[in-house]
């Protein structure tokens, strides 16, 4: 689906819904990602919307609209938050780390400015749902998946995909509410915002 999409959002919904019924949806992956190569002055208008629209508004509204199907699961279980109750993993990324940009950063790094500030935006627009979520017993995670061969981290990348879904997926089963509304790499370690 198009995550810029209403339409298609709640087509998806609707699909999930048919499928899941009274028992709800136990686990959201907010698996967004657009990046286009421009960095500063060369930064457009349309470039930034574009990287905020697919990478920030659209999961924001992807959760939204399927947060009654994880309350319906989490609302069938007692006890902690975890992933087998009600989670909404959000892929992030390191990219979207304020403390860990430095002048030490390379230069190359720098040209991906939508992508980075979006990255950033959904850090903090995840950390708020998470914060005022928080009694409804749905864990809300942050996770970078690491820098992985894919069209956007391309063949320069450090690991292959099977390698970070593995990885994510442990860590995953893993978390608890200590882990609700933080941003952490796929093996666990938390990122500074």
């Amino acid at each position: 689906m198009d995550i810029r999409q209403a339409a298609q959002i709640e087509a998806a919904r609707k699909i999930i819904e048919d499928i899941v019924g009274d028992k709800g949806l136990n686990l959201l992956i907010n698996n967004e990602g657009a990046m286009r190569r421009l960095g500063f002055p060369e930064i457009t208008e349309e470039d930034l919307l574009f990287h905020f629209s697919t990478n920030t508004v659209g999961p924001v509204m992807v959760l939204k609209t399927m947060l009654p199907l994880l309350q319906r699961a989490a609302d069938r279980k007692s006890g902690g938050m975890n992933a087998s109750r009600a989670a909404a993993l959000n892929i992030s990324s390191m990219a979207g780390s304020i403390e860990q940009l430095t002048e030490q950063t390379p230069k190359e790094f720098l040209e991906s400015m939508g992508y980075r500030t979006s990255k950033t935006a959904l850090n903090m627009a995840m950390r708020v749902v998470a914060l005022t979520i928080k009694e409804k017993g749905i864990l809300v995670v942050n996770m970078c998946p690491g820098w992985v061969k894919t069209d956007i981290g391309s063949e320069r990348g450090q690991l292959e995909v099977t390698e970070s879904i593995s990885s994510v997926l442990k860590t995953l089963a893993q978390l608890d509410e200590s882990h609700h509304g933080t941003f952490l790499d796929r093996n666990g370690k938390t990122i500074p915002f």
